[in-house]
């Protein structure tokens, strides 16, 4: 499984370390920066991050913080980065929660890899748990495609393929319904909507 595989560098990603040593982007790390202030200064008694990876992300939220996510890999990582919270194997389009158990749902860099219909059911899945829910994503930008294919190669020199959809502000809100513009910047979006079960 990719994400399995790309646990132990995952991070590598926003830290622009590893393979993304090399990489040229301008305001990047100030960004990811904004991202993390932006999580310490949520206001919500109660997060579940959806799809929460190693956590690099999660752990900057306050309150009860509880991560999902399929890779046992990545939860590994994440469980050393909540100390004070809970992570769990599972199905981002299949939450094991009631409704009304967390006051936000987070999806960080994973709404923009669900497919059309995908973002439809996992929209649905979010609309009965209620409350409010972040999403944080790529932004479009130019010099790339707002939805692609993209060929992912890894340490080991595994490639995998992987879809990627890119948003505007305006794109994403209007998927959600409306929402509140978090951040905005070159690299990453972070809007905020309100669920309606």
């Amino acid at each position: 499984m990719y994400y399995d595989r790309r646990a132990p560098e995952y991070d590598d990603w926003y830290l622009g370390t590893g393979l993304f040593a090399e990489r040229v982007r301008p305001g990047w790390s100030e960004e990811v920066e904004s991202l993390r202030e932006c999580l310490r200064h949520l206001s919500v008694g109660s997060v579940l991050d959806v799809a929460c990876g190693t956590g690099f992300l999660t752990q900057h939220l306050r309150g009860r913080v509880a991560g999902i996510d399929q890779s046992l890999a990545m939860l590994r990582i994440a469980r050393q980065r909540l100390p004070n919270g809970f992570v769990l194997q599972g199905d981002a389009l299949r939450l094991p929660f009631r409704p009304g158990a967390f006051e936000c749902l987070m999806a960080g860099h994973f709404y923009g890899h669900l497919d059309a219909a995908t973002r439809v059911q996992f929209l649905a899945e979010t609309q009965r748990m209620g409350g409010r829910l972040l999403i944080i994503d790529a932004a479009l930008r130019e010099g790339v495609q707002p939805e692609e294919w993209q060929e992912r190669v890894l340490q080991d020199g595994s490639r995998h393929t992987v879809y990627k959809r890119y948003f505007t502000p305006g794109q994403l809100s209007a998927e959600l319904g409306g929402a509140k513009v978090l951040h905005a910047g070159r690299w990453f979006l972070a809007l905020m909507s309100w669920l309606r079960p």
